[in-house]
C-alpha cells in the first residue's frame, strides 16, 4: 500500500463515532493538505483497504458524496443518522452541519497522527 493510502487508513480508522470529516481535513491530518482528492479517489477504489467507516466523510461543503460506494444511494445517509448524526435534503444532496457534525481536530491529534506514521515509517 502507498504510504499516503497507509496514512489516510490509519486516519480513517480513527474517526469517531457521531463524528463527520472532510477529504482535505483527512489530507491534512496526513500531512498532504493538497491531496483531498486522492482521499476520495483512495475510498472509492478501496485503497485504504477494509473497515474504513466511509460514511463519516464528506465533502467540504457537508455533503454527502460517496454515494456510489455504497449499496443503496442513501445508506451513507442512513449509517450516519444511526450515530446520531442528523442528515438533511437539499438541492444539491444529503447534507449535516459541519459545525455541529465534524471532528474538531487538534494540534495534539496532528501530533499524534505524525509519531504514528513515524512510528510505522510510512
Amino acid at each position: 500500500m502507498h504510504g499516503f493510502y497507509k496514512r489516510a487508513s490509519i486516519v480513517c480508522q480513527n474517526i469517531p463515532y457521531g463524528t463527520v470529516v472532510t477529504y482535505g481535513q483527512i489530507a491534512l491530518l496526513c500531512q498532504k493538505p493538497k491531496n483531498s482528492r486522492q482521499v476520495g479517489y483512495a475510498l472509492r477504489t478501496g485503497k485504504l483497504g477494509p473497515n474504513i467507516p466511509a460514511h463519516r466523510i464528506l465533502n467540504a461543503s457537508g455533503i454527502l458524496s460517496g454515494a456510489t460506494s455504497f449499496e443503496t444511494y442513501d445508506q451513507q445517509k442512513i449509517l450516519l443518522e444511526s450515530e446520531g448524526v442528523t442528515v438533511i435534503r437539499t438541492d444539491k444532496g444529503w447534507k449535516t452541519d459541519l459545525k455541529k457534525y465534524q471532528w474538531k481536530t487538534t494540534l495534539d491529534d496532528a501530533l499524534y497522527f505524525e509519531s504514528v506514521f513515524k512510528q510505522n515509517n510510512i
